[in-house]
């Protein structure tokens, strides 16, 4: 009885105490394993999970306890992966956007990629033009070299050989650059045409109003 009777008033003294703080805090006592409370936080409670509960004993707050270093160090890693998440989404979102704006038909798509490889095959043929030249200047210097097979190249003809050389070798790789460029264009117009013609097969089949409510 005297048990019951204690406990009791411990209930009410702990009632009018949360009452007239508004609020209390409850958590399991890690030595005995029973459930502390108070109107303030309990030393019990510091460091670790606790609940916030009302007046009326209602749970009006659950806190975790405090994360550990490596919890601390996963959720940093989370975050920035959430991050990079968001803003590979939000970047996908606007190219999307800016490829509807430009195209209003596949046919556009075409024309483009026509207009941007004729631009390069200008630049390739135009390059090809200057190696020829090049190389038919430079065989008029082979010519006169042969006039010198036991002798000494004059100087002037010597700078000649070489500055062609070095004209040649540098258009050459301008042609490879052109041909690499030309595959680039061919590749970036087929990944717009495969990405424009799945934004708009998703807009045609969503109905208006969005899409069906989840059953």
């Amino acid at each position: 009885m005297r048990k019951q009777f204690l406990a009791s008033l411990f209930l009410m003294l702990l009632g009018a105490s949360a009452q007239a703080a508004g609020e209390f805090y409850c958590c399991q006592d890690p030595s005995t394993g029973r459930r502390v409370c108070g109107d303030m936080l309990p030393e019990q409670c510091r460091g670790r999970a606790y609940r916030v509960l009302d007046s009326a004993g209602n749970i009006a707050k659950e806190v975790g306890a405090p994360l550990t270093a490596e919890q601390k160090a996963d959720q940093v890693v989370e975050n920035r992966r959430r991050k990079q998440l968001e803003d590979s989404t939000r970047e996908q979102r606007r190219r999307d956007q800016a490829l509807l704006d430009t195209y209003a038909t596949p046919e556009d798509i075409d024309f483009a990629q026509q207009k941007a490889e004729a631009d390069v095959n200008f630049a390739i043929l135009a390059t090809i033009s200057r190696i020829d030249a090049a190389r038919t200047k430079r065989k008029k210097f082979e010519d006169e070299a042969e006039f010198y097979k036991k002798k000494t190249l004059p100087v002037e003809l010597l700078q000649d050989l070489r500055a062609l050389d070095h004209e040649i070798k540098l258009q050459q790789d301008l042609l490879a650059i052109k041909k690499r460029d030309f595959e680039a264009i061919k590749a970036k117009y087929d990944a717009d045409r495969r990405r424009y013609f799945e934004l708009t097969r998703k807009a045609s089949t969503t109905p208006v109003g969005g899409p069906p409510p989840i059953r």
